[in-house]
């Protein structure tokens, strides 16, 4: 099964970038089996990173051992976010570091009915700079009554947390945001809760000396419980959902990640989790990983993404 010569050409183009850019991977998103054996004669295994949509085709690829391919949900997706997904997995996976520069191999075009196509484009990305466009892009898709803004500050708030610890220190901590009486009937309190008897204004995370002092809160033990409007109700929470049928906790990830999953399956929550490890923070919503966000060398930038008007006078997210 010879290569395409439209293939090939890339490959070597790839290669060439590869070695002139000191760049760190190739990523090849594919849904045709290749001749592995010629493609890896142009690139070198321990730089290459497969990614295939087709269930079939991806455990073809998992079954050679010389591949590394990225999981992704299978289903009928856009390249650009296919790649996107690809590129986040790589992160959460170690396979790649955050600031890494990647050359992707993909097809741009496609065909209307569906067919699978070769390859016909190539890409230089730098990762810091696309991921931070994605998890915004991202962010805003995700189908949940907490409105954008609330989320935004949450996810903020939990990026620079997880990216500047606190005092010198790690920081590992949840927030769970969202459905707060139901959240409440299944924790129960580790400590004092050391938002009581503060007005709302004074637990209202848009504040940033609000968001300052949540940084010093989140070094305590237990989960942070932010409203739909963005005041924080309790800390200290230890979440008692049960963690029956919470599938897709990756190797590694601690009993925060479970109880996300679990409080976010039992309710409308969404759950913003940050390992202690790696500054890593995942969201979870309806029992099921939505989004992961490595830290970066700098706080996650949203401002600039507006809210739109939509016809019906609500408010939606836009890009800018």
């Amino acid at each position: 099964m010879a290569l395409p010569l439209q293939t090939t050409v890339l490959l070597k183009a790839a290669r060439q970038l590869l070695d002139e850019l000191s760049a760190d991977a190739v990523l090849l998103l594919t849904e045709i089996n290749q001749d592995w054996n010629e493609v890896l004669q142009i690139l070198p295994a321990d730089k290459l990173l497969v990614s295939a949509k087709n269930p079939k085709l991806h455990q073809l690829l998992n079954a050679d051992k010389r591949l590394h391919v990225l999981d992704i949900d299978p289903g009928p997706t856009p390249t650009h976010e296919q790649m996107s997904v690809a590129l986040l997995e790589a992160v959460a996976t170690e396979k790649l570091k955050s600031g890494a520069q990647v050359i992707a191999i993909f097809n741009g075009i496609g065909m209307d009915d569906g067919r699978p196509e070769h390859v016909d484009s190539l890409s230089v990305i730098h990762l810091g700079e696309h991921l931070e466009r994605l998890t915004a892009a991202d962010l805003r898709k995700l189908d949940t009554h907490v409105p954008l803004e609330t989320l935004r500050a949450v996810v903020e708030l939990a990026t620079e947390i997880g990216q500047e610890g606190r005092e010198g220190k790690p920081v590992g901590t949840m927030f769970v945001v969202g459905d707060t009486e139901k959240v409440l009937s299944m924790s129960r309190p580790l400590n004092f809760n050391p938002f009581r008897g503060y007005g709302r204004k004074e637990r209202d995370i848009r504040d940033k000396k609000v968001r300052e002092q949540i940084k010093d809160i989140a070094q305590l033990e237990g989960a942070i419980l932010i409203r739909r409007d963005g005041v924080a109700e309790a800390a200290c929470m230890l979440i008692d959902a049960p963690t029956e049928g919470v599938v897709g906790i990756s190797k590694g990830w601690g009993t925060r990640h479970w109880a996300g999953a679990a409080i976010t399956k039992k309710t409308k929550a969404v759950a913003i989790v940050v390992s202690q490890s790696s500054g890593h923070v995942v969201i979870f919503q309806n029992g099921m990983v939505m989004l992961q966000i490595e830290p970066f060398a700098r706080p996650m930038i949203f401002q600039r993404f507006r809210m739109a008007h939509s016809p019906d006078g609500v408010e939606k997210p836009g890009g800018a």
